[in-house]
């Protein structure tokens, strides 16, 4: 009975939850989000680390058309997109990636940021394969979106571990009194962001990959533990989103812990708005979505370098 019993965990650990793709709707109550642009859907992925096991070009092309299907305003990726020492999997140029993620569909954009592995890999090259297909790189930079009855601005920080950001010097490009989302890949960050950003959007984590029952998570990538592993974190009044991401890194394990698609739905006071389970909020903004939407205002702003 134990052999058995272990056999199925194992299946289901490194076979069938890896290779599963589910697409979760969260609906985030901020209280520095201006109540008329309550409804704001963000699809949020990160560290998809194209190639690894069960994640290949395909799983991409299906994890693409979901997220199609979901008609998110924008799309945030957040790094790690390539991965290195592949167990189970194959490696998978950025070039290749870019291509699939150009297939993204959303009236404000696809925007995104680098993480440690696209570092480690090569930055530039991962780059200039995402500018290259429209997606635009957000490091260090803060920019402003102002299209479909929003207007808000988002922050994209570097990497905690790589590019080592200074984070007041890129928020002296952020105007007082604005709606704002802060998109970094690492959540170790999350400390050092203010309470004037709404939300703090990351990955990196992965969730943990591996969530025991009574026991929890044995091994997160972050000095705080499982304190910033997944989900949605509010301390001192300041929100943090973290996505258990996509792929999968070291070991090609996945328990207890999905490779996901978070659809953040966020507001004001998200709660009063109607309940719309997802497929209900797919057809509702599908019909009411321009067929050749224009593109988005985008207002960049470059912030000050560090001094030194």
């Amino acid at each position: 009975m134990i052999p058995s019993a272990a056999l199925v965990l194992g299946l289901w650990a490194f076979v069938l939850e890896p290779a599963s793709l589910e697409a979760n709707r969260y609906e985030l109550t901020l209280p520095r989000w201006p109540a008329e642009q309550d409804g704001l859907l963000v699809a949020l992925l990160s560290d998809l680390h194209v190639g690894s096991a069960f994640n290949g070009p395909e799983k991409l092309e299906e994890i693409v058309a979901r997220v199609n299907q979901a008609r998110p305003h924008i799309v945030l990726l957040a790094g790690d997109y390539v991965v290195s020492g592949v167990r189970g999997g194959e490696f998978v140029p950025p070039e290749t990636t870019a291509s699939i993620f150009a297939k993204l569909e959303a009236p404000l954009g696809v925007i995104a940021v680098l993480g440690n592995h696209d570092h480690w890999y090569d930055s530039p090259r991962v780059r200039a394969a995402f500018e290259s297909r429209g997606i635009r790189v957000l490091e260090d930079e803060c920019l402003r979106i102002e299209d479909e009855g929003f207007d808000f601005w988002l922050v994209g920080i570097g990497d905690l571990w790589e590019a080592k950001p200074n984070v007041s010097s890129i928020l002296d490009g952020l105007p007082e009194g604005v709606a704002a989302i802060a998109l970094t890949h690492n959540p170790d960050l999350f400390p050092q962001i203010p309470d004037r950003v709404a939300l703090t959007l990351a990955g990196h984590t992965h969730g943990g990959q591996v969530d025991f029952p009574l026991w929890g998570t044995p091994v997160v990538p972050s000095r705080f533990g499982e304190r910033y592993a997944r989900g949605h974190v509010v301390e001192d009044g300041r929100h943090l989103f973290v996505t258990s991401g996509l792929g999968t890194s070291l070991l090609p394990v996945r328990f207890r812990v999905p490779p996901e698609i978070a659809l953040l739905r966020i507001g004001s006071a998200v709660s009063s708005l109607p309940p719309v389970e997802l497929g209900s909020l797919r057809s509702r903004q599908s019909s009411s979505r321009k067929s050749s939407p224009e593109p988005p205002r985008l207002r960049p702003k470059r912030a000050r370098s560090s001094p030194g």
